[in-house]
């Protein structure tokens, strides 16, 4: 038989039973639909956690303070090995060649009050001078506190843009003098709308130089002990290019200043790129597992055709015998079940892909959660369903080119 008699014999098939035919193609439908949207859905997890991590800054070192044996890095008089302190963080941006900014933070929680609006738990961001380039943010009015304000603890604040809304209304919060729990800052300027970045509200902020925060919003106790120590250093790079060279830098310059070696670091060094390629080996693990998982529905689909194609063996015995008799090979019946099969499984591919793109758009739409449709996912998803139609499909159109002529014809 030629292949187009094959095929067009294929397509009557199918089409002689509607819709035992689509409830066949449903196993692969679903399947195929199921490892798109999955695979959709952790792609764009992936994706917006990349772009959460990004949208804090870019070119960004993190410096981190470890943890010892006697408890937490950082306290002053702690010996050589005394983690990070303040001054650490002024001798990176001084020293370090290729820095375009340094922040360190330090937050608390407190009442803020302004005439008769008062807002609780309030986060009090105790920041330095670079944090808007460091951090990505903008000015919308004012201005930002200088190193000045810092060294000199000025009690000046920069409010977030949802916060000075609730604070003040309509009314210019610039020069405005607010109460953060008994202290007074006064208003210097307000951050462009930022939105939220991953949990984090930064638009309901307010940010004072860190001094002030450890002066007037720390524990006292705390402070005593702690003192001028810090967790983390965030260092801007002017030149991504430059990163391997900045690092090496600045963990030299620490090594040296905390009279450590670097085997024996009391500190450890990290990017973005560090950061969003663990959170993307994390992420792909779990799309693989869940690409997997869904891959089952295809394989459920293809039992489904095995059974269907061989109840149509059984009841086209008579057709076979008939067939057979005018010429057809025992090759000819199998490639006409087995393109019947595959048939089956490309149609329910496609309707696979277009049920995917829907559902990953409803899903987005429905559930709010970002995905993105991959186009190795469309691939994989669409080849699987052909491939579980020639192997579950092979048994049935196999069986159908064994039987005997004369029996089949004798076959009610």
């Amino acid at each position: 038989m030629r292949v187009t008699e094959i095929l067009r014999t294929a397509i009557e098939a199918v089409n002689k039973n509607k819709v035992r035919s689509l409830l066949t193609m449903l196993g692969i439908i679903i399947g195929v639909a199921a490892v798109i949207i999955m695979v959709g859905i952790s792609a764009g997890t992936e994706a917006t956690i990349a772009e959460q991590i990004t949208s804090l800054g870019s070119n960004l070192v993190y410096v981190s303070s470890s943890f010892t044996m006697g408890g937490v890095s950082g306290m002053r008089g702690g010996g050589s090995s005394g983690g990070l302190v303040f001054e650490d963080a002024t001798a990176i941006s001084e020293e370090v060649n290729g820095v375009a900014g340094v922040v360190v933070e330090q937050t608390s929680s407190q009442t803020v009050k302004y005439e008769d609006v008062v807002v609780d738990e309030v986060t009090i961001m105790g920041t330095t001078a670079d944090f808007p380039s460091v951090r990505d943010m903008e000015i919308a009015a004012g201005r930002y506190y200088t190193d000045e304000d810092v060294d000199r603890e000025t009690k000046v604040a920069v409010v977030g843009a949802t916060l000075a809304e609730s604070l003040f209304g309509d009314a210019d919060p610039i020069g405005q003098t607010v109460i953060v729990g008994t202290t007074r800052l006064a208003i210097i300027g307000v951050f462009e709308q930022k939105g939220l970045v991953g949990t984090t509200d930064y638009d309901s902020r307010i940010y004072t130089p860190i001094s002030v925060v450890w002066n007037y919003f720390s524990n006292q106790e705390f402070a005593r002990v702690m003192g001028d120590s810090v967790r983390m250093i965030y260092v801007e790079v002017a030149n991504p290019e430059e990163l391997d060279s900045i690092i090496t830098q600045i963990s030299l310059l620490l090594a040296k200043r905390h009279d450590v070696t670097l085997d024996d670091a009391d500190f450890s060094i990290t990017t973005q790129d560090d950061i969003i390629t663990t959170q993307e080996s994390t992420t792909e693990a779990f799309r693989t597992l869940l690409g997997w998982v869904a891959g089952v529905s295809l394989v459920v689909g293809g039992i489904g055709i095995m059974n269907i194609m061989l109840v149509s063996v059984t009841e086209r015995t008579r057709e076979i015998g008939i067939r057979q008799t005018v010429g057809a090979t025992p090759s000819d019946i199998r490639w006409q079940f087995l393109t019947e099969s595959i048939l089956l499984s490309i149609t329910g591919g496609l309707l696979g892909i277009l049920a995917g793109f829907s559902g990953a758009a409803l899903f987005e739409h429905f559930v709010g959660m970002r995905t993105v449709i991959l186009p190795e996912s469309i691939i994989l998803s669409f080849a699987a369903a052909t491939l579980v139609g020639i192997f579950f499909g092979y048994y049935p159109a196999s069986k159908a080119s064994q039987l005997d002529p004369i029996d089949a014809l004798r076959h009610e």
